[in-house]
């Protein structure tokens, strides 16, 4: 770690394979936390490159516990995180309407670190079991269209990194990391990020990937759809930008979208969407996010069609129905 320190102090940067490797030595608890430490904090003094990144996903994929669902096209929908906009949990939501809509979910994610809640602590909130087990994995596919993948299970890799990650308190590149490294290896992929750089990188990586994929970042600093403004999308086969007036919606206001103080606010405010008593703008950001996800999966689909598929997923309770099947499995 000396070494490669030394190497990224003076300003150079490091192979795909160089960052394969010491991603692989972190994992076997070669370096201490200390030296973790100032490792991830070069990647907060200057920007990862794709080349790294793409080395740090082929370590910690081959690491992973893999989840086979190849028989069914999924999609994942997932943001980086870190945007500190403290919002509802919209990506997750939208998740659930997806499912309500027919689409098969496998949905990655991990506690809350930049903000109160994170994914996890949603389905945990609820009584979600987490778990790793291929085949109740599979049964809640099938049988609600959705399943979740708490990432410390299936990514034994990270085991040394996550005290750091937590005693920083600061997003590192794991958060960076989070959303390209599904265990199921999903053939479809909607991910927010908090910057145009990072979306820059993850077009990259997931240009080799061959993934069907679509990435968002709204331009006032939100790593989804918010609705607060205009947004940029890029997928495998196009990019532009996109107002809220182009998903039928007025705009909303970033204290709209306050995902409250505590995990148990937080709940309410997930519960309420699903229930149908949420806000308009909770609802129509909740929907506009799923409508990408349709639009990801379907391109050939007009967006206003798409949203018009996800407000009926939410809208007829569909959504609803998915989340209290996964539950009660």
């Amino acid at each position: 770690m000396k070494d490669t320190l030394n190497h990224l102090f003076a300003g150079n940067s490091l192979t795909k394979a160089e960052a394969h490797q010491v991603l692989v030595r972190i994992a076997e608890g070669q370096f201490s936390e200390a030296e973790i430490a100032s490792f991830l904090t070069v990647f907060q003094m200057r920007r990862i490159k794709a080349e790294e990144l793409a080395g740090f996903r082929q370590a910690l994929l081959e690491l992973c516990v893999s989840i086979d669902l190849s028989e069914y096209n999924t999609i994942d929908v997932v943001g980086t995180g870190g945007d500190g906009k403290d919002t509802f949990n919209i990506s997750t939501l939208s998740a659930f309407v997806l499912a309500g809509a027919g689409i098969k979910v496998t949905k990655h994610g991990n506690y809350g670190l930049s903000s109160v809640s994170g994914s996890s602590n949603m389905f945990e909130y609820f009584g979600y079991q987490f778990s790793n087990d291929e085949n109740k994995l599979r049964r809640e596919v099938e049988e609600a269209g959705i399943c979740f993948f708490h990432a410390p299970l299936f990514h034994p890799a990270m085991k040394s990194v996550a005290p750091v990650r937590r005693a920083l308190k600061v997003k590192t590149i794991f958060n960076i990391m989070g959303p390209i490294i599904n265990p199921s290896f999903p053939k479809n992929q909607l991910v927010g990020v908090y910057d145009l750089e990072v979306m820059d990188l993850y077009r990259q990586v997931f240009s080799d990937s061959g993934q069907n994929f679509l990435i968002v970042h709204s331009l006032d600093g939100y790593d989804e759809i918010s609705l607060t403004g205009d947004a940029r999308f890029v997928s495998n086969l196009t990019e532009d930008n996109l107002s809220p007036a182009d998903f039928g919606f007025e705009p909303v206001s970033p204290e709209e979208l306050f995902g409250g103080e505590t995990v148990e606010e937080a709940a309410k405010i997930f519960k309420s969407v699903l229930d149908g008593t949420g806000t308009q703008a909770q609802q129509n950001v909740v929907i506009a996010n799923a409508a990408l996800g349709i639009k990801c999966m379907f391109p050939e689909k007009s967006l206003i069609d798409c949203v018009a598929e996800a407000s009926q997923s939410l809208k007829s309770k569909k959504a609803l129905i998915a989340f209290n099947k996964l539950m009660n499995l």
